[in-house]
């Protein structure tokens, strides 16, 4: 991550100015995000929980990159590995453990998924109604809900401070709720050339869905 850094720091200066003027309202940060922001990398914390808070689960960390539209790489670290990679035709998710990936084209796998409000570049009006929510923890908060019942989640909480998405709450139809906090984000990096490129491990069984 360091070397992306580096390589991000007159995309930073821009992005310094830009969010001077970021809206006040989650909303209109929203939005400025999906336009302004064209790829990020950082860091996150994810935890999930049962209904009602019930079961507390294990706490995740790793690493994310995305790139408009529909290229991320979402790498779970600790405890344990897990990595989601999509190039923007074909999302791979890999389990080491099992070594195994299954294959799947990206646009049928995250449709109204959670990716869309932040990795897409769409309408997020066409796909999802933005409920505006009471400020806490000193960040701007909305809640998205998908307007149709094929996106897998009842609604998502998103807090944003200066223009960036800090925490991220999904309610799923099963009652679950996972919190997701971006440790570290930035915006606009120069990332290197195959980010989003993923060639199955020899021995990895490939499962094609």
């Amino acid at each position: 991550m360091a070397i992306l850094a580096l390589a991000a720091a007159p995309a930073l200066a821009g992005w310094s100015a830009a969010r001077a003027a970021a809206p006040a309202d989650a909303a209109g940060q929203l939005r400025a995000f999906v336009k302004d922001v064209r790829s990020a990398s950082g860091s996150f914390t994810q935890v999930t929980t049962g209904a009602q808070g019930a079961g507390g689960g294990q706490q995740q960390a790793g690493s994310f990159a995305f790139q408009r539209p529909g290229k991320f790489r979402w790498a779970v670290e600790q405890p344990y590995e897990q990595l989601v990679v999509s190039d923007g035709q074909q999302l791979y998710q890999y389990d080491p453990d099992l070594a195994q990936v299954s294959v799947r084209a990206a646009e049928a796998a995250i449709g109204n998924a959670p990716a869309q409000v932040l990795f897409g570049s769409g309408s997020i009006d066409a796909s999802f109604k933005l409920e505006p929510l009471s400020a806490r923890d000193d960040l701007a908060w909305l809640r998205a809900v998908p307007l149709t019942s094929e996106a897998g989640f009842s609604h998502m909480d998103i807090g944003f401070a200066d223009g960036l998405p800090m925490r991220i709450e999904l309610l799923d139809a099963f009652g679950q709720t996972t919190r997701i906090e971006f440790t570290t984000i930035l915006p606009n990096p120069d990332l290197p050339a195959g980010a989003f490129e993923f060639a199955p491990p020899p021995g990895t069984d490939v499962v094609r869905m």
